[in-house]
């Protein structure tokens, strides 16, 4: 199971990207539910989504009657333990527009409309096969771990909405690297844990040691709006309002221009760009202004 890690997963999270490049879940199961191996083998096959293309034997046109056929696979169906009847109502769901009909072994779908072009019946069959039968949607492959505190099945794929409403799962000790899902389900603060526990466990698994509090401030940043923004030209730093803190990430002569052509003034209230005009930072000893009194001075001399 293919878990991105190290600098690109730094990069995911500090960018906040929308997905991650390698979404996963881990789902623990309820203690009644982890007696027996084949119990849990059972419900990690019920968590990963299967569609019609899994369980058909084979999906074809049949040009002369202008319909798709399916024939389904009965030794897969009885592994997966799913009826064909329930088959049958899922394909009714999805293709509402379209005339289905069939029994226990085959399904044939056929469009009401008589003169539909073979190329939109291909696409058609592309789409049967993507049918959703069963299991947590975008949830591609599962694999049950057992440690001292039971079975966990971690999931190539997430999907916490749906994973929340499976009766054999741990719903407090479910965990999911996709930010923005935790962020949909449970507010801007979930968010926030999220991001801090992904970093701080991507550095510690490169055996990098940091102060957390260094996190903490990077993602209070990233979420103080109550929206997850990235550390990106798009994201905060494209928000400052200084005109020359704009310009040192990326794109300078971009925010220059824009900058002059609309008349933008940068009163130099903050460090970055005191810096580059080599001027006295607003802070510590840069703050108070002295004035020497040069005639109370000369009398000293």
């Amino acid at each position: 199971m293919q878990v991105t890690v190290g600098l690109p997963r730094l990069i995911e999270i500090f960018d906040a990207r929308k997905r991650p490049s390698t979404p996963r879940m881990e789902l623990k199961l309820k203690a009644k539910y982890s007696k027996t191996t084949d119990m849990v083998r059972e419900i990690a096959m019920k968590i990963k989504e299967t569609k019609l293309g899994d369980v058909a034997q084979e999906i074809t046109i049949n040009v002369a009657k202008a319909n798709i056929e399916i024939v389904l696979d009965k030794k897969k169906l009885r592994e997966l333990d799913i009826k064909p009847k329930a088959v049958f109502d899922k394909i009714v769901t999805e293709m509402k527009s379209l005339e289905v009909k069939g029994g226990d072994e085959s399904i044939i779908i056929k469009p009401k409309e008589k003169d539909l072009l073979l190329s939109e019946i291909y696409k058609l069959k592309e789409k049967a096969k993507q049918i959703h039968v069963r299991g947590l949607e975008g949830v591609t492959h599962v694999l049950p771990v057992k440690d001292e505190n039971g079975y966990t099945i971690l999931c190539a794929g997430s999907n916490l909405e749906q994973a929340l409403e499976l009766e054999e799962v741990e719903k407090e000790t479910i965990m999911t690297n996709d930010i923005f899902e935790v962020s949909k389900i449970f507010g801007i603060e979930g968010a926030r844990e999220a991001i801090i526990r992904e970093a701080t466990k991507v550095l510690k698994d490169q055996g990098i040691s940091i102060d957390v509090r260094h996190i903490m401030l990077l993602v209070d940043v990233m979420t103080m709006t109550g929206n997850i923004k990235g550390i990106t030209r798009t994201g905060i730093t494209g928000e400052k309002e200084s005109v020359i803190a704009r310009a040192t990430f990326e794109t300078p002569i971009k925010h220059l221009i824009n900058a002059s052509l609309i008349g933008e003034r940068d009163d130099l209230n903050s460090v970055v760009e005191n810096v580059i005009l080599n001027q006295p930072v607003p802070l510590g000893t840069g703050l108070p202004g002295l004035i020497a009194k040069t005639a109370d001075m000369e009398k000293d001399e």
